[in-house]
C-alpha cells in the first residue's frame, strides 16, 4: 500500500538529515535531477546530454546506495489500496525504482487496470487490462464487465444481485473517471463521499492521501460530513515528529508508551509545525475542502484496536464514533 512508500521514502530522508551539510546539499540535487529526468522521460520529452550526465553522476553518489538498502534488486514495485501521491512516486522513480499502480478487487480476479511499465501515469492506475470492460456511470461509479468478475458469491444471491446488475456489470463502489489518454483515474469510495452542511461534496480520499505524504504525519481522517468546514484526525509519525521537537529545544519521553507519546502532542511545537504544512499542502485546495481544524491522536489506527480492515482501510464510522466527543470539540463556536 502507498502508506510503506511514504514511510521508506520519509525513513531515506531522516537519514539524509542527520549527514553534514556538504552531503545533504548533494543529495537534494542529485533527488532533483533525478524527479526532473524522470519527467521529461514521462512526458516524452528529450532528456539531453547534460542532464543525462547529472544522472549518471547522481546515480553513482546516491540513487545506488539508496537502491542497495532495499536489496538491489528490485525490478519494480507494485502498489494498489490507495492512490499513491505524486511526489512519492516521483521520489522512487526518480531514484530508478519503478512502482506500478494497479486497480482490483477481489471480485474481479482481482486486477481490473494497471499502469504499463515503460509508460505510467502518477495519479492514476493505469488502463484496462485485455478482455476488461470499464464504464464510468452517471453517478461517477467505476462499473467493470468481462470474463474476470466473479460468477457471483457463494450461495448468497441477494449479494450477488446487489453487485451485479442484469447486464453483468460489476459496481465496485469506488469512484473515478477516466483522462484523455484513456488511464483509469480513482476518486474515492462512493461511500466516503462527505457532504457538508452547506451541500458541497468533498473526496476526503484524496485530500488523506496528499495530507499523509507529509513526512510527519502517519495517519489522518477527515471529519466533515453534515458539518461547515472540514477538520481531521492526525496521528503523527512520533519519530519524525521526536526530532522536530528535540531540535526546537524540546524533551521527548519514551514514544513507546501511551504517557510518553501523550506528552509530546501536549506541546505547542509539534501542533505548530503540523499546522504550518497543512497550510502548504493545501494551499490549491478549494476553501471548502481545506482542514481549518485537526486534533493529534497519541494512539495509531489499526486492526487490533478495530479502526482498520484487514487491508488496512480506516473504518470511517468505527472512528468517528469512538472519538465523537473529540470530534464535537473541534467545532464549538463553529461559523461556515
Amino acid at each position: 500500500v502507498p502508506r510503506g512508500f511514504e514511510r521508506i521514502k520519509g525513513r531515506v530522508e531522516r537519514k539524509f538529515e542527520s549527514e553534514p551539510e556538504s552531503k545533504r546539499k548533494l543529495i537534494r540535487w542529485a533527488l532533483g535531477v533525478g524527479v526532473e529526468k524522470f519527467r521529461r522521460e514521462n512526458s516524452g520529452k528529450s532528456v539531453g546530454p547534460v542532464l543525462a550526465a547529472k544522472h549518471l553522476i547522481a546515480d553513482r553518489l546516491v540513487f545506488t546506495k539508496i537502491r542497495q538498502a532495499t536489496g538491489g534488486r528490485i525490478r519494480f514495485f507494485v502498489s494498489g489500496g490507495s492512490a499513491l501521491t505524486r511526489e512519492v512516486g516521483e521520489f522512487f522513480f526518480g531514484i530508478g525504482m519503478r512502482i506500478v499502480e494497479g486497480y482490483g478487487l477481489t471480485e474481479t480476479s482481482p486486477v481490473i487496470a494497471a499502469n504499463p511499465l515503460d509508460k505510467p501515469k502518477l495519479g492514476t492506475v493505469g488502463l484496462p487490462l485485455d478482455n476488461v470492460e470499464v464504464l464510468i456511470a452517471a453517478d461517477g461509479e467505476i462499473l467493470t464487465r468481462g470474463p474476470h468478475v466473479m460468477k457471483g458469491y457463494y450461495r448468497d444471491p441477494d449479494a450477488t444481485a446487489e453487485v451485479i446488475d442484469d447486464d453483468r456489470w460489476l459496481h465496485t463502489g469506488d469512484i473515478g473517471q477516466f483522462d484523455s489518454d484513456g488511464y483509469l483515474k480513482i476518486t474515492d469510495r462512493k461511500k466516503n463521499i462527505i457532504v457538508s452542511s452547506g451541500g458541497k461534496n468533498i473526496a476526503p480520499g484524496p485530500i488523506e492521501d496528499m495530507i499523509s505524504a507529509s513526512r510527519l504525519i502517519d495517519q489522518v481522517i477527515l471529519i466533515g460530513e453534515n458539518r461547515p468546514y472540514m477538520t481531521a484526525l492526525i496521528v503523527p509519525d512520533f519519530e519524525a515528529a521526536k526530532d522536530v521537537v528535540t531540535q526546537a529545544g524540546g524533551t521527548v519521553g519514551d514514544l513507546t508508551t501511551p504517557q510518553g507519546r501523550e506528552e509530546l502532542l501536549d506541546g505547542a511545537i509539534l501542533s505548530m509545525a503540523i499546522d504550518g504544512q497543512l497550510k502548504d499542502l493545501q494551499r490549491d485546495l478549494s476553501a471548502f475542502e481545506r482542514v481549518r481544524r485537526f486534533t493529534l491522536l497519541a494512539e495509531p489506527f489499526s486492526v487490533e484496536n478495530g479502526q482498520l480492515t484487514p487491508t488496512l482501510k480506516v473504518k470511517r464510522k468505527v472512528v468517528e464514533k469512538q472519538y465523537g466527543d473529540v470530534i464535537d470539540a473541534m467545532y464549538e463556536g463553529a461559523e461556515d
